[in-house]
């Protein structure tokens, strides 16, 4: 076995493991997990990790299209944490299909070669009226509602609805939790004169 081939059987393996025992709902952790009884949440989530395994490798998600999405690591406007750096695939907008999420995002941090860490997968969907006060058409899996509707976080963001899964970092405050309180974004200094910008992104 070539050590390429290793070190991903060795991805999928840790992958698998971290997400289906993160389903299980740990005593004082914060946020939603899918109910274990729940069989097709279960096949759904371990589809999830077998899929985007390979994204750990992070030239294997550029080359099937996911873009980063600007130099902008994420901080939470509403308190602490952070979710780092998207990587969006505009094909899979929409998208509701474990096999086809619409983002990964990845650490701050590079490694020797100047990579990132894959350390989330994410869904995202468009509100269908724009309108923040209304979430008829909230979209769900795993057996969890996805967070929203939100404003866009960047020009030409829709109003929407996402779902995040750390399935390659782990999150104190849940598996499905979009801020992770552990993460901090690089402090960047405003430009003169203006404060410093915010993303305003549901809880």
């Amino acid at each position: 076995m070539s050590p390429d081939v290793r070190k991903t059987a060795l991805v999928i393996a840790a992958a698998v493991s971290l997400g289906l025992a993160a389903v299980v709902p740990a005593h004082g952790v914060e946020g939603p997990a899918p109910d274990p009884r729940d069989a097709k949440a279960m096949r759904d989530m371990a589809t999830a990790i077998a899929v985007t395994a390979k994204y750990a490798d992070e030239r294997a998600a550029l080359k099937d299209g996911y873009v980063p999405h600007g130099e902008e690591c994420m901080s939470n406007p509403f308190g602490v944490g952070a979710m780092n750096y998207h990587y969006v695939k505009q094909a899979n907008w929409g998208s509701k299909d474990p096999a086809r999420p619409t983002a990964l995002l990845y650490s701050k941090e590079k490694d020797r070669n100047g990579r990132r860490r894959l350390e989330t997968v994410e869904w995202m969907s468009t509100d269908r009226d724009q309108d923040l006060k209304t979430s008829d058409d909230r979209p769900s899996m795993f057996g969890l509602p996805f967070d929203g509707p939100m404003p866009g976080h960047w020009a030409g963001m829709p109003k929407h609805y996402d779902l995040h899964m750390w399935a390659y970092k782990e999150n104190p405050a849940g598996r499905f939790h979009n801020w992770n309180p552990a993460l901090t974004c690089p402090k960047k200094a405003p430009a003169p004169g203006k404060p410093a910008a915010a993303h305003p992104h549901g809880h």
